[in-house]
């Protein structure tokens, strides 16, 4: 951005949320309007911690890449003047026992004090596996003219890359803090019992307001999400040859009637719509509840019958939805499906969950939407509340009593997050640099507090 720009600022609280209106422009301080033009100058930098962060495989499952992420991060914020926590996730709060998490649960806080309120800034570190279908490494960068692409680099390590370049030129320009950072690099967000950043909400370990940077690069007021359950099914069988099965049991014919009965219920889910506003992509549907049969896995060779069927089942439920009655629900449909099967056995295990979101927004709402709006370039009557059918692990930190939770990051609809190719841009990452810069410094005090602000009421909030 050329030197001499103006912004506009608009006002967004716990209780008034929506539509825009523009008010004055005002000028940023120079030294400010420096260190925010210098942010482009940093992208060779960005590429090459980028290109650190995704070599390190931290794919949930099995989570085994936690400790030497954390290594890495000490080496990267050690320079910038950090202290530095580990907290570790007892074991016996986050094991399934199904082989879906390995390695210790390492979540890492980095710390610069200096007596100023606190920000906490939250990334998680762990990303879904690469799976299939790649055209390029998914553990090595690849640059493709803007595209950055491999696994994490939109969900969510490119925000750290991002967040390293805003700390280092606002150390460079000499701007005084607004907020010190207290930085929050937490596991098991992609899944899992008991998310890291659950554990440090529980254990009083969040400082100050919280910004989540689990989200998109896009001009959205965060008006909450869905949660998300997953559920083990096996059933037991008996092994047998296929072409004289004699005492044998047939695991997978047997879950037949139970597949048939969950994709019954899948339609029936899939019609109760939520009071949560959708996404401007959804072009005018409706966020609804969600089940899927996310995997399935029995038998080995076509001689013999299989012993055992495990399908995975995911169900994302809104925030009006009441998290027992979907468990039971869920429980009810598999007894009456398998009564009457010759399965021996059926054992349902739930292997992860996260809470819904609900009513983030609050005080600090002004400041970051200013900064993204000059950060990203977006126009203030561009932002919109919306929510989501995807999930967070917030939930869980507003049920520790933390309800204000910020939001961006550099999800796109069409970055690939969780699919092959994940990708972001360079263009992006500078954006997102630029609004944490902004945020983070005090010398964008008197550009907010300038400004006349103005509210007017959100619609479709579910609190």
């Amino acid at each position: 951005m050329e030197s001499g720009f103006y912004f506009y600022i608009v006002y967004r609280n716990n209780a008034n949320l929506g539509s825009s209106q523009i008010v004055a422009p005002v000028a940023p301080s120079a030294n400010l309007e420096k260190a925010f033009a210098a942010v482009a100058g940093e992208e060779a930098a960005i590429v090459a911690d980028l290109s650190r962060l995704i070599a390190i495989d931290t794919s949930f499952p099995p989570g085994d890449g936690y400790v030497t992420f954390a290594d890495l991060l000490e080496r990267l914020l050690s320079p910038l003047g950090f202290r530095f926590s580990r907290v570790s996730v007892p074991r016996d709060l986050w094991f399934a026992g199904d082989g879906s998490g390995e390695g210790e649960r390492l979540n890492l806080l980095a710390a610069r004090s200096s007596g100023r309120p606190v920000c906490s800034l939250y990334y998680h570190v762990d990303t879904v596996p690469p799976g299939a279908g790649w055209t390029r490494p998914p553990l090595s960068l690849t640059r493709d003219g803007a595209r950055l692409i491999g696994r994490g680099v939109a969900d969510m390590k490119g925000t750290i890359a991002a967040t390293l370049a805003a700390l280092r030129l606002i150390d460079r320009h000499g701007l005084a803090l607004r907020f010190d950072p207290l930085l929050l690099f937490c596991t098991d967000e992609e899944g899992g019992l008991y998310p890291g950043i659950r554990y440090l909400a529980e254990q009083g370990l969040i400082e100050g307001h919280l910004l989540n940077f689990n989200g998109g690069a896009a001009p959205r007021i965060w008006a909450g999400c869905f949660g998300s359950v997953d559920f083990t099914i096996s059933v037991h069988g008996r092994g047998g040859h296929s072409g004289d099965p004699g005492q044998g049991i047939n695991a997978v014919e047997e879950s037949v009637p139970l597949l048939n009965a969950l994709l019954a219920l899948k339609a029936d889910v899939e019609g109760r719509i939520s009071a949560l506003p959708a996404p401007p992509h959804f072009d005018g549907r409706k966020l609804t509840a969600r089940l899927t049969i996310a995997a399935a896995h029995g038998g080995q060779k076509g001689s013999s019958l299989p012993a055992r069927f495990d399908i995975l089942l995911n169900r994302r439920y809104a925030p009006e939805e009441d998290f027992a009655a979907v468990r039971a629900e869920i429980e009810t449909i598999i007894a009456k499906a398998m009564k009457g099967t010759r399965a021996l056995a059926v054992e349902t295990r739930m292997i992860g969950h996260l809470a819904p979101v609900s009513d983030p927004t609050g005080p600090h709402w002004p400041r970051w939407q200013a900064a993204l709006s000059r950060g990203f370039g977006f126009a203030p009557r561009s932002f919109r509340a919306w929510g989501s059918s995807t999930s967070s692990d917030m939930g869980w930190v507003q049920r520790a009593g933390i309800r204000e939770i910020l939001l961006g990051g550099l999800v796109r609809p069409d970055s690939n997050a969780h699919a092959p190719d994940e990708f972001t841009t360079v263009d992006d990452v500078i954006a997102l640099a630029r609004a944490i810069l902004l945020y983070l410094s005090a010398d964008f005090d008197e550009e907010v507090a300038s400004a006349d602000l103005t509210a007017s009421p959100l619609e479709g909030r579910v609190s």
